[in-house]
């Protein structure tokens, strides 16, 4: 048959090389995630920072409202998730592992606000959360075989150390923000630039 013709050796290194860059692609995440959530809760950090000093609401308001995004952005995921619009999506299985670990890390984070609010010191709690951030940096760094997340991931705990040990609600604020900003932030804007960059070489080689 005319389509059983063998292929020439640059055809194949062609072809080769394109499924090289597919797989990088897919091993990618385009970091948009880590950059909103990440400038939320630098955003949250900072007007709660100026929020301590000037008494415009309640010192738990601009955290609670975060409590309930993520509440929200839980609920639709899990109604996605169980729904039928679940079985369109082929996952692989570090794909299926990395959704996993990202609803236990949504749980995690509510209990560990909502316990802030009540019997847990807030400069504990912040602590607490980054140490729960540096976590999950970290295991997506790994599974996704990307060195700025994992660096991120002891930036963040080097945060978390760091506010155990400082006296004051704004200087655990402070530590807070710093641990998002180098564990979220940074790392996803370097994703998201490293995704579009092999986006254009795989649509180099697609041509």
């Amino acid at each position: 048959m005319e389509n059983d013709k063998p292929i020439s050796g640059q055809e194949g290194l062609h072809l080769i090389q394109k499924m090289i860059f597919i797989a990088k692609q897919e091993q990618r995440n385009d970091g948009v995630g880590w950059i909103w959530w990440g400038w939320m809760l630098f955003g949250a950090s900072l007007f709660s920072l100026l929020n301590a000093r000037y008494n415009w609401v309640s010192p738990y308001f601009f955290w609670d409202t975060l409590g309930v995004i993520a509440l929200i952005y839980f609920i639709i995921r899990s109604i996605r998730y169980f729904s039928g619009a679940r079985r369109k999506v082929v996952r692989t299985y570090t794909g299926e592992l990395i959704h996993k670990l990202n609803i236990g890390f949504f749980v995690s984070l509510l209990f560990i606000m909502v316990a802030m609010n009540g019997v847990l010191n807030p400069m504990a709690g912040f602590p607490m959360l980054v140490n729960l951030y540096g976590f999950w940096i970290l295991v997506y760094g790994t599974a996704m075989n990307f060195r700025p997340f994992i660096i991120g991931a002891f930036v963040a705990w080097a945060m978390g150390i760091a506010g155990l040990f400082v006296k004051t609600y704004e200087a655990v604020l402070l530590t807070h923000a710093l641990a998002v900003l180098g564990g979220y932030i940074i790392p996803g804007h370097i994703a998201n630039y490293t995704f579009r960059k092999l986006n254009r070489e795989v649509g180099h080689f697609s041509v």
